[in-house]
């Protein structure tokens, strides 16, 4: 077994041991933070920065906080760094090594700003430089390609906004999801063989919309990191803004779609696809729109709309590793990678 499929299968695992190994610490630190700032800075980059998208939305619809992602080239190579007042600056990264989040939290901290790291390293340069620190308790992550750490992440997010809202019902369907990880992860194994059909492909879309835009982004990452194709994440929204031009029948299209508010503007974009005659992937939890799927991945039923990233990105993840296998590369050394990447 490689490296990152064993580390693929971890994930229900990790959020689990996360969710009963953090639950105090995330409740002291809200207590905290509680009416310390109107707004949230998020620096962080590559996998990372997918989950702080994700973060845009979750804090947005559960706790009416604004969310802006950290421009960290301002702290570091110009030196100009923005006033951060009113702010809670939060710093993700997996490693908690790279100058550039470092910089944006250390800034944060000279100005008085609360400061917080989601790092899988507590004794890193990030987590030194942060005021409170939620680790990810993922374990050493030996594959390239970023996978348990991004899905703890995830999982930390919604942790500390159920902290901050005080609610008790989102807690509790957050503490049912290890569940619903490992439920997705058995749906999706049998379908994995049929992924032999885009052996050739070289190019594609990925479309999610609300929570799951940072879905989009994160497969779409995993797609162009293990197998170098050119995959392009939009919302459904954007993708009708000019890119959907680059459909033919030629053209491959992977949606992620579960139930919730999106789910009809999704379904309207797949028969236009289909009318395009584009190939279309499917990830969802409606057999109705699975049916029209050339590839479906099923997700569980009757999960959250706000925890489905936690869940929908798993097929994608599966997808990426075995379409790089099927294409006869390694997942496990994506040519041109190193698993700590350090920038300013």
């Amino acid at each position: 077994m490689s490296t990152l499929k064993k580390e693929l299968y971890e994930q229900p695992t990790v959020v689990a041991r996360l969710l009963e190994r953090e639950g105090e610490n995330v409740a002291r630190i809200t207590a905290a933070l509680r009416d310390q700032f109107n707004h949230v800075v998020i620096a962080a980059r590559g996998t990372s920065d997918n989950a702080a998208r994700y973060a845009q939305y979750l804090f947005g619809a559960h706790n009416q906080t604004q969310v802006a992602l950290a421009t960290p080239s301002l702290f570091t190579l110009y030196q100009r760094p923005p006033q951060l007042d009113d702010a809670l600056v939060i710093g993700i990264s997996q490693s908690g090594q790279s100058p550039d989040i470092v910089s944006v939290v250390a800034e944060g901290r000279r100005q008085g700003r609360p400061t917080l790291a989601i790092v899988n390293d507590a004794d890193s340069p990030l987590a030194r430089a942060a005021e409170h620190v939620i680790p990810l308790h993922a374990g050493p992550e030996l594959a390239v390609a970023a996978s348990k750490t991004y899905t703890a992440s995830l999982a930390v997010l919604a942790l500390f906004s159920c902290g901050l809202s005080g609610d008790a019902a989102a807690l509790a369907q957050l503490r049912d999801l290890p569940a619903r990880l490992a439920e997705t992860l058995s749906g999706v194994a049998p379908i994995l063989p049929r992924i032999e059909r885009y052996r050739f492909m070289t190019r594609c879309a990925v479309i999610g919309r609300g929570f799951n835009y940072a879905t989009a982004f994160e497969v779409a990452l995993k797609v162009k990191e293990l197998t170098r194709v050119v995959a392009e994440p939009y919302s459904s929204a954007d993708f009708r803004h000019g890119p959907i031009a680059i459909v033919d029948e030629n053209f491959t299209v992977l949606l992620v779609a579960p139930c919730g508010a999106v789910a009809g503007d999704l379904r309207a974009l797949v028969a236009d696809l289909q009318r395009l005659k584009a190939e279309q992937i499917i990830i969802s939890d409606d057999e109705s729109l699975l049916e029209q799927a050339h590839l479906a991945l099923p997700l569980p039923a009757d999960v959250p709309e706000w925890l489905t990233p936690l869940i929908a990105v798993l097929p994608g993840q599966l997808f990426a590793m075995t379409l790089a296998q099927v294409k006869g590369a390694d997942p496990d050394r994506p040519l041109g990678l190193t698993k700590v990447t350090e920038t300013l």
